[in-house]
């Protein structure tokens, strides 16, 4: 398994994908308020890019947690097909 600077590739990558997931939710989180008090939103393709590039989990469960963007079907589609590559990608790395 290829390592980096004395850390595995899937150590990094976990961390990443945590990391993208935990400000991916909290921004999920800051828009639902901004929504609520009418002020400038976050934009629906910064969020979903978050997504997409590694916070899918993190854009899931805030689509839950702050029941926002939940009647947006294709937040829910975009989220999980991002959720799934990105974990085939930990367990191909994983797995060498």
């Amino acid at each position: 398994m290829p390592e980096i600077t004395g850390l595995s590739l899937w150590k990094i990558l976990t961390v990443y994908f945590a990391a993208m997931s935990v400000l991916t939710f909290i921004l999920y989180g800051i828009d639902k308020r901004r929504a609520i008090k009418g002020t400038w939103r976050i934009s629906e393709k910064t969020l979903l890019g978050l997504g997409v590039i590694g916070g899918a989990l993190g854009g899931l469960i805030g689509m839950k947690v702050f029941r926002h963007k939940t009647k947006h079907r294709y937040f829910w589609v975009i989220n999980a097909a991002a959720l799934g590559v990105q974990a085939g990608v930990v367990i191909l790395v994983i797995r060498g």
